[in-house]
């Protein structure tokens, strides 16, 4: 099974509109019902977002994966967990509160990596990093992002003070996925996102495996948006 990392990682494959809005949207939809019940991921990026192509059906399952850090919100916490380039900037303050914006931040980071094929802020150690994101006001808007609806999303998951940070609920309710524009694009996404699944298999990157989140009381298994 592949990943987003398929996408991140070949930039001469384009990417059309409606299969990133789509990728977006299903990823958002999966986060949404996650925070739902409470809980924060941690560790969104491309690695841990599967892209599962069920054979001869031509369709393609965006799926959630790798709980391993996932917490209930509002946990707070002594060490910083997740991903250094995709880690929100409250992160790097103390005292460490996880919110479900973290996902959102993490999430935006991921979105910004298969348009542009890297990170915004991307150093190789935690104070390095921290030092780079207090430098900015905000994540500047790449020259690969030229729809202003994408952009005016993106930003509002970039935001750098969560409680201004936009939800993944909210999210789905922005222009970028409803317009009439947005509605016709989204329909079409299907069979391009198959294309980046097959061509992931003739590359041989087998090698994903699915991790499930269990929960005591069963309400939530996996996340698996369509």
């Amino acid at each position: 099974m592949q990943t987003l990392s398929i996408i991140a990682k070949q930039p001469h494959i384009p990417l059309p509109s409606y299969t990133l809005r789509a990728l977006m949207k299903q990823i958002l939809e999966g986060l949404k019902i996650f925070h739902a019940v409470g809980l924060v991921h941690r560790d969104i990026k491309c690695c841990n977002i599967l892209l599962d192509n069920p054979p001869g059906s031509g369709l393609v399952h965006v799926k959630i994966a790798d709980f391993g850090l996932a917490k209930v919100e509002d946990t707070a916490d002594k060490k910083t967990y997740g991903t250094l380039q995709h880690m929100a900037p409250e992160l790097f303050l103390i005292p460490i509160i996880y919110t479900e914006k973290v996902d959102l931040y993490a999430a935006a980071i991921t979105f910004y990596r298969i348009i542009t094929h890297r990170y915004p802020v991307n150093q190789q150690s935690f104070n390095a990093q921290q030092k780079a994101l207090k430098k900015l006001k905000a994540i500047d808007r790449p020259d690969e992002i030229i729809d202003n609806l994408l952009w005016d999303l993106l930003s509002k998951m970039l935001e750098f003070q969560p409680d201004q940070r936009i939800s993944a609920a909210k999210a789905l309710q922005h222009p970028y996925f409803t317009s009439p524009e947005a509605i016709t694009d989204v329909s079409l996404e299907q069979k391009d996102i198959a294309l980046f699944s097959r061509v992931s298999e003739m590359n041989g990157d087998l090698n994903i495996t699915e991790q499930i989140l269990h929960k005591k009381n069963n309400k939530l298994r996996r996340i698996c948006v369509i």
